[in-house]
């Protein structure tokens, strides 16, 4: 099963392809092309970008948006109201809450470990996390699509404008090493814009959630980007220097020699760097 765009974009399921990939390639995050044009990334090309990364670029682009609007910066006119807003948040903090749950009661116990195509690990928790979040989703609104790191797509209509991208454990390296630094990764879409996106860490207990229009908050408090005027001044983030090679690997040395000196290079969970 595949989902494409159409002009006006909506999700359309087309049945006679067996591919699980979607049909949309990685967007460059920068100012220039912000969330305005987001929908873009839909309507290119099917490459082999995973469910993971999707959610983390959905994700991060929600919480980009949020920090920037604490800026005076415009969030993305969707047409929806406050009640529906705060129904979809509700419903996406559920989620997060039954992932947790699932989560914590795996955490630093014993479990089979298996190796996806990839070769990326995968557990029973990460299995158990998203088929509970996608049990809410479908009670809830059962028009609705998801797209899901284990599973892949699901939908029970041939169209869906909206549609739910889910990553039940973001670093699941760490998870399975027993280290606290990983988290759910949960978004939103509205024909092919972010309505909303959660970082949720369920063993240190802080959540982030950014919802279009207003700001972004860390266990219910408002939160905002510090200023941050040089790049000497700038704190700089990476899973692994070593993902760096040829060209890439130069430009980074570049930009990890400018920024603030006492700054951390490594971290074990990508969502730590979307905020």
């Amino acid at each position: 099963m595949q989902l494409q765009m159409l002009s006006n974009p909506r999700f359309l399921v087309n049945p006679n392809r067996n591919s699980s990939l979607p049909s949309f390639s990685s967007p460059f995050l920068s100012p220039s092309n912000n969330l305005t044009n987001f929908s873009s990334i839909f309507r290119s090309p099917p490459n082999l970008l995973s469910a993971s990364l999707q959610s983390k670029v959905l994700t991060s682009a929600r919480m980009s948006s949020k920090s920037a609007l604490s800026d005076n910066a415009q969030s993305v006119e969707l047409g929806l109201d406050d009640c529906q807003l705060d129904r979809f948040a509700a419903v996406a903090n559920q989620l997060a809450d039954a992932a947790g749950q699932v989560i914590r009661q795996y955490f630093r116990k014993s479990f089979e470990i298996l190796d996806k195509e990839d070769l990326s690990p995968v557990t029973i928790a990460d299995q158990a996390a998203e088929e509970a979040m996608v049990r809410i989703i479908q009670e809830n609104f059962p028009s609705h699509a998801i797209y899901g790191e284990e599973k892949g797509w699901r939908c029970k209509e041939k169209v869906a404008d909206y549609v739910w991208v889910l990553d039940p454990i973001d670093g699941t390296k760490s998870f399975i090493t027993g280290k606290p630094l990983f988290g759910t990764l949960i978004a939103l879409l509205y024909q092919g814009k972010p309505v909303l996106g959660i970082i949720d860490q369920p063993i240190l207990r802080e959540r982030w959630v950014g919802l279009n229009g207003r700001k972004t908050t860390l266990n219910g408090q408002d939160i905002s980007t510090r200023g941050c005027a040089k790049l000497s001044q700038a704190y700089l983030y990476t899973t692994s220097p070593h993902l760096f090679n040829g060209d890439a690997e130069v430009a980074f040395a570049r930009v990890r020699d400018k920024v603030h000196p006492l700054c951390p290079r490594n971290n074990q969970i990508d969502a730590y760097k979307f905020l």
